[in-house]
């Protein structure tokens, strides 16, 4: 689980250092849609409406970005599912 965790961290700085708002700790909008869509695909089916629910639904402080610990949140929602918790 080592690699896993680091696949994890290493993608979310990768994406959020990807943006134009000058914070590779936080991913915006953009960068979240980018990451989900590359790197979730068979989880999370995109589409504008579903970015910005799943953002708004993440978003806990609603500055309209995500910390890593926000968007861990999805992660956890997406295992606990696939191994049918």
């Amino acid at each position: 689980m080592d690699s896993v965790i680091n696949v994890v961290v290493s993608q979310f700085k990768t994406f959020a250092g990807n943006g134009n708002d000058g914070s590779s700790n936080t991913l915006n909008k953009e960068e979240f849609s980018s990451l989900v869509a590359s790197q979730l695909p068979s989880f999370v089916k995109i589409n504008a409406g579903t970015i910005e629910q799943l953002m708004c639904s993440l978003d806990e402080n609603n500055d309209r970005e995500l910390t890593f610990l926000e968007f861990w949140q999805l992660i956890g929602k997406l295992a606990n599912k696939q191994g049918g918790f």
